[in-house]
């Protein structure tokens, strides 16, 4: 099969030395892409700069524009076969920065500022576009949530995946609980205890479902 795997952290530029990114190491785009690789299928891996994890057959990108082209540039689009969207990507980008009630426009941000305010905007989904990207592929996003209940999570899995026209949804996090749930538009399919024992899974079940 054909596989493009995302994976790690995207970062939004504050000013031209500092960013803000979040917690995600890469490590499972990581294993993920190990796993294929292991089952002799060809993957394109792309990893957030600022993953802990490398692999020298990865492509590293910083914002989400960044990866949105990689994506649209993979070539021959049509014939991929699976795509597994589990970057964590930006949410927000940074819209202004304000000293008081004037706003920042040069190229760092000074500390003889005591205070500063950071205005964000939010940013468009990479997932919603991924069913354009690639007409033809499985796709399988991400959804992690720190609150709310397990039933709650499993309803954003379905709504994202009606959304944004793709196949299955991993879930994760406190509101899941221990591990990774996989969902379908049915609801939850399969629960995970670890990183590597989900990429097992999503190997055998993608093959038997693309063959």
């Amino acid at each position: 099969m054909r596989v493009v795997i995302t994976g790690g952290p995207s970062s939004e530029p504050i000013d031209e030395v500092r960013l803000i990114t979040n917690r995600s190491t890469g490590e499972l785009g990581f294993i993920l892409a190990e796993a294929f690789w292991q089952r002799g299928h060809e993957v394109s891996l792309f990893l957030g700069r600022l993953s802990q994890f490398r692999h020298p057959q990865a492509t590293y990108f910083d914002r989400n524009e960044d990866v949105l082209r990689m994506l649209r540039e993979t070539a021959n689009s049509q014939t991929v076969d699976v795509v597994l969207h589990a970057a964590a990507l930006a949410d927000f980008e940074v819209a202004a920065i304000w000293a008081g009630d004037r706003r920042i426009t040069y190229g760092k941000v000074g500390s003889e500022h005591q205070e500063l305010a950071v205005e964000l905007a939010p940013k468009a989904k990479v997932i919603s576009e991924l069913r354009a990207c690639f007409p033809n592929a499985l796709i399988i996003g991400w959804k992690l949530e720190p609150e709310g209940s397990r039933e709650d999570l499993i309803g954003e899995a379905v709504h994202q995946m009606q959304k944004n026209r793709t196949d299955a949804c991993v879930i994760n996090g406190r509101a899941f609980g221990d591990g990774f749930g996989l969902c379908t538009p049915q609801g939850l399919q399969e629960s995970f205890s670890s990183k590597p024992e989900l990429a097992d899974f999503l190997v055998k079940w993608t093959e038997r479902v693309r063959t």
